[in-house]
């Protein structure tokens, strides 16, 4: 896959040098002439609205005149005029009747118009969310003075095939495992969001069917929150633990349908809790969530213990002030002016391992760098099973877009301590870090998105852990003017993967590649 891994670095080399020669071919003098150009663009639509709203009144004190005349001829037939003028009076007040009439609904006409089309445009709250499954815009199923219902819905089909020479990998106590490559069709997501407000535009709520078809997850769960003003919101409900930039808003604007390696290894899952977002400061966001533990899908009241997980995030956007719909990965919207974006991101969590009755873990969120449940038992030590740990995350992330130009690029720290095992561990803390970079352009404006990736994953040398990494390739076509449908096909060379699950592109030891391919639709 030596091909495979020059190809992503020419990608990333290719997207910087298209960045930076677009920068430069976009002078000063250009940018003023330009908004010069749009200036007097405005200006003339100005002098055309204008015009039209002068023909107007002058057509509408013309029918009010006849109106006048018409109400005049009546009276003068009612004061003995001739039979035949009397006659032809009701014919010409009823003419000019209709005539106002009709002046009248054509005046009335365009405001009808626009409370037909605010009927059928489905509610938007007044404050971005950044929630992790925040809906789209969808379409209206009823509203009234009392509230407001939406639907909308993401969808997305898979075909993944993964593959690994000899289908077997060490850990890092020297034991040979096996690899479980996968080669399937699923109809791997979907989403159904009913969503709107209640009372006050202010208390908006959002009920989110949820399911994962290839780990058979299913889960039903609402979102409720006062959106007091641009500065301070406050949520209740499920939602992303602060502590990747994939968790903050961003689904499913990525590059590929599902997360890169170093991505799905460090990032904390999605807990039950109360969250806070606002806007302190122009381009200046925060987040800040406490929520029941790493992650509440699955999960009973019963199993959970006193303590609390803790996390937030904040990021900059200082040229623009935005970032594109959802802060999302690529520049589909081709930004003309540079846009940047800066992030931190932290949390912590006491996690426990929810053994069921037959003794096996069922929170599988945490892997070693070898990719074996933190639960499982010999993971650490041989024959030595660990009950409780805490762990933590740091991330910082930077990004930039610029002409459909992007690039983004994220550290990560993370520490496994605290351990509460059934006997001794060699080590009283596992601390790993890694990063991904992320780079894509579009040939063809809004139609086609090539893009290139890598993660490279640093285990604890201590602990005995060595490195993992993967480069990748890929493609995305959207058919029509949005950025909402797709089709995406990606090919990634992985080294050792220290991530296993059947939700995303990874199986746990893989050694070789994966081709995936998928099809989204979002409303």
């Amino acid at each position: 896959m030596n091909l495979l891994r020059a190809s992503v670095v020419a990608t990333l080399c290719l997207a910087a040098t298209v960045a930076s020669a677009q920068g430069a071919t976009m002078s000063v003098e250009e940018r003023l002439q330009k908004l010069e150009a749009e200036q007097t663009a405005m200006k003339q639509q100005q002098a055309e609205l204008q015009r039209q709203l002068a023909e107007r009144d002058a057509r509408i004190r013309q029918l009010e005149g006849q109106v006048q005349q018409g109400g005049a001829a009546s009276a003068a037939a009612t004061a003995g005029l001739a039979q035949p003028q009397a006659a032809a009076a009701p014919a010409q007040t009823v003419a000019t009747t209709a005539t106002g009439a009709a002046a009248e609904a054509a005046v009335a006409a365009p405001s009808a118009a626009t409370s037909e089309v605010a009927d059928k445009t489905a509610f938007t709250p007044k404050v971005e969310t950044w929630g992790v499954y925040d809906p789209g815009t969808g379409f209206v199923v009823g509203k009234s003075s009392f509230g407001e219902l939406d639907i909308s819905a993401y969808g997305m089909v898979r075909y993944m095939s993964q593959h690994d020479g000899d289908q077997k990998f060490t850990d890092h106590l020297g034991n040979e495992r096996t690899v479980d490559p996968r080669d399937d069709i699923f109809s791997h997501r979907v989403m159904v969001f009913l969503k709107g407000w209640m009372g006050s535009p202010k208390l908006i709520y959002n009920i989110t069917l949820w399911t994962v078809n290839t780990t058979d997850q299913d889960a039903i769960f609402a979102n409720v929150g006062y959106q007091f003003s641009k500065q301070f919101s406050l949520y209740a409900g499920l939602t992303g633990n602060p502590g990747s930039r994939s968790l903050n808003g961003s689904h499913p604007y990525w590059l590929g349908h599902d997360r890169v390696l170093a991505d799905e290894f460090f990032r904390p899952y999605f807990g039950s809790g109360i969250y806070a977002v606002g806007e302190a400061l122009p381009g200046l966001w925060y987040s800040a969530t406490v929520s029941n533990n790493n992650s509440s899908l699955g999960v009973k009241a019963s199993q959970l213990d006193r303590k609390y997980s803790y996390g937030a995030t904040l990021w900059w956007m200082p040229s623009t002030h935005e970032f594109g719909p959802r802060g999302g990965y690529g520049d589909w919207e081709w930004h003309d002016e540079l846009a940047t974006r800066f992030g931190v991101s932290a949390f912590k969590s006491p996690e426990q391992s929810f053994r069921g009755e037959s003794g096996k873990p069922d929170n599988t969120t945490l892997r070693f760098a070898d990719s074996l449940n933190v639960f499982e038992t010999g993971a650490l030590a041989a024959g030595v099973t660990i009950d409780e740990v805490d762990y933590q995350v740091v991330a910082m992330d930077a990004g930039m877009k610029y002409r459909g130009v992007f690039l983004q690029a994220e550290y990560y720290q993370r520490w496994l301590n605290n351990f509460v095992a059934d006997g001794l561990l060699p080590v009283g803390e596992v601390k790993d870090n890694g990063f991904y970079v992320q780079a894509s352009f579009f040939p063809i404006k809004q139609k086609l998105e090539l893009y290139g990736i890598t993660s490279q994953i640093y285990g604890d040398e201590d602990a005995g852990y060595s490195e993992s990494s993967e480069y990748g390739v890929g493609m995305n076509w959207y058919p029509y003017p949005t950025r909402n449908h797709r089709l995406n096909v990606q090919l990634l060379d992985v080294n050792k993967s220290p991530v296993s699950s059947t939700f995303g592109y990874y199986t746990g030891g893989q050694d070789g590649w994966t081709l995936a391919s998928s099809f989204s639709v979002f409303f």
